[in-house]
């Protein structure tokens, strides 16, 4: 993993609302560090712009890495220092156990308003009783699709990994003999980062192989169903998935399907807006659905994933980043998001609005997939998640690269997380 670079990489975007000489004198300035995968900085600028406009105070734009992997890393360099630098944190949904000691608690800013959100979203941000990040939107692993392609060589969405691999292949070829010799038949998110763990975590529950470490602390990840599940993924490599999937990230696999040269695709919801978006080669060609089970015995999973905002015990302005915080999750601006920028909300009662359905109506057909995605084991290994995770996503990397078989690289990984779990006990 390559090193974060310190502050000065940043890239700063200074807006605010336009204040008065005297109203100015008692502005405060928040940083807010935001993604920008898709259209996330532009969603964050908006909203934070909104909030500025409302107080009279300004707003100092964070850009970070795409990489969940890189950018982690550069979060803990600035808390370690205690830096005052940021003061409104994006954070993963599987980092709060690992930068909760640097955060505040939100729960008097939240009050009753952590009823209105996925109790198990709140439940995740809660660490020692401590409510360290408010929901902002979640995340689960869905399968775009060229329905259009589909159609045209006469088959249905797949239902089984296998049945994908069969499709993919025969559309792919078809395509090619027509004349786009660009044409694949799927892509992921391959690169050794945090996202191929999210790809990997869904093949293996798909194919009834566990989630690495179970709810107690048990290792299970070198079992048969996994090593079936890395198996068949790595006979993608070169055949219906060009090999430069080994370093896509989520944006390059959405490049490659959004010029229309891909069958299918993994991704997350976000894809869909600008997948639908004027400019897009596929705009009205595209069709969601769950992601392939791993056979007839096997299940859809969908790696739980989303962003939540956290406020840095290091800020000089707690209160107001706080307040900024529950303007950004609201049910108001998570609403905007879900129907501008196919955000999923956190908030149960947004999946029945009638606006968020007719913008991006995947969200009301995959409410399940949502409600019962897969979580990464990140509660159970707590501060050893980020490692547990590196060692996951190092060992499926090694099968989908040709440089080891899917049995042997499991037993090593198998072997290397019980040496970090020192026989169970995170």
């Amino acid at each position: 993993m390559r090193t974060a670079k310190p502050v000065r990489f940043f890239a700063s975007v200074m807006f605010g609302a336009a204040l008065c000489a005297a109203g100015a004198v008692n502005a405060a300035k928040i940083s807010i560090s935001c993604g920008a995968v898709g259209q996330e900085y532009e969603f964050c600028k908006t909203g934070s712009e909104a909030w500025a406009k409302k107080t009279g105070n300004e707003i100092n734009l964070v850009s970070t890495p795409n990489s969940a992997t890189e950018r982690l890393a550069l979060y803990q360099q600035l808390l370690a220092a205690g830096a005052p630098d940021i003061d409104v944190f994006q954070i993963d949904v599987v980092w709060p156990g690992t930068l909760a000691n640097h955060f505040i608690d939100l729960a008097p800013f939240a009050k009753d308003a952590v009823k209105t959100h996925f109790a198990a979203s709140i439940q995740n941000n809660t660490v020692d009783g401590k409510l360290v990040a408010m929901p902002w939107f979640i995340d689960a692993g869905l399968l775009y699709y060229r329905k259009d392609l589909l159609e045209k060589h006469g088959a249905k969405p797949p239902q089984t990994w296998q049945e994908l691999t069969d499709i993919a292949k025969k559309i792919q070829d078809a395509e090619r003999a027509a004349g786009n010799d660009k044409m694949w038949g799927f892509v992921w998110q391959g690169r050794a980062y945090e996202g191929l763990t999210c790809n990997a975590l869904e093949w293996v529950a798909s194919y009834n192989g566990g989630t690495v470490v179970d709810k107690d602390g048990k290792i299970t990840i070198n079992n048969p169903q996994a090593v079936a599940a890395l198996t068949t993924a790595g006979g993608w490599v070169k055949n219906i998935s060009p090999e430069g999937v080994l370093n896509y990230t989520e944006e390059e696999a959405r490049g490659v399907f959004q010029s229309g040269n891909a069958v299918f695709m993994r991704n997350w919801p976000y894809a869909w807006s600008l997948a639908q978006g004027p400019e897009s080669a596929i705009k009205g060609k595209i069709g969601v659905s769950a992601l392939p089970k791993g056979g007839a015995d096997g299940r859809s999973a969908a790696t739980l994933g989303g962003w939540q905002l956290s406020v840095s015990k290091y800020s000089k302005n707690k209160e107001l980043a706080a307040d900024l915080v529950m303007y950004l999750t609201s049910a108001e601006e998570q609403k905007r998001r879900a129907v501008k920028g196919a955000y999923n909300p956190t908030i149960e009662s947004l999946y029945k609005d009638s606006e968020i359905l007719a913008a991006a109506p995947f969200m009301g057909e995959l409410y399940d997939t949502f409600v019962n995605a897969v979580a990464r084991p990140s509660t159970v290994t707590g501060a050893k998640y980020n490692q547990v995770s590196n060692e996951f996503w190092n060992a499926v990397y090694a099968v989908l690269s040709g440089k080891a078989k899917a049995d042997a690289s499991l037993a090593q990984l198998e072997a290397s997380l019980k040496r970090m779990s020192r026989g169970g006990k995170w």
